[in-house]
């Protein structure tokens, strides 16, 4: 299992998380601050399988893409989950 750590402006993360939870992932969404002159940005936290996270990439620079093709979105990380439990 992997966790999926995306950080991009928040005027891009509804199109994404619509796009993401049409596609039957689940996202946890947080509103953060960072980057130059502090502007706005969403951290998206998804789980995903490991056989999940070509696919969920894809997704993510595909719909990002849309809003403006040329320019820098944010930070992708990719990170291990050693445990996962629902509480």
């Amino acid at each position: 299992m992997k966790m999926i750590i995306v950080i991009i402006k928040d005027n891009e993360a509804d199109a994404l998380t619509r796009a993401l939870t049409s596609e039957e992932y689940r996202v946890t969404r947080i509103a953060s601050t960072g980057g130059f002159l502090r502007s706005g940005v969403v951290t998206l936290l998804l789980g995903v399988s490991d056989a999940q996270v070509d696919s969920a990439i894809k997704l993510i620079r595909e719909t990002i893409a849309m809003s403006a093709p040329v320019e820098k979105h944010g930070s992708l990380f990719v990170v291990p989950v050693e445990r996962f439990e629902q509480v």
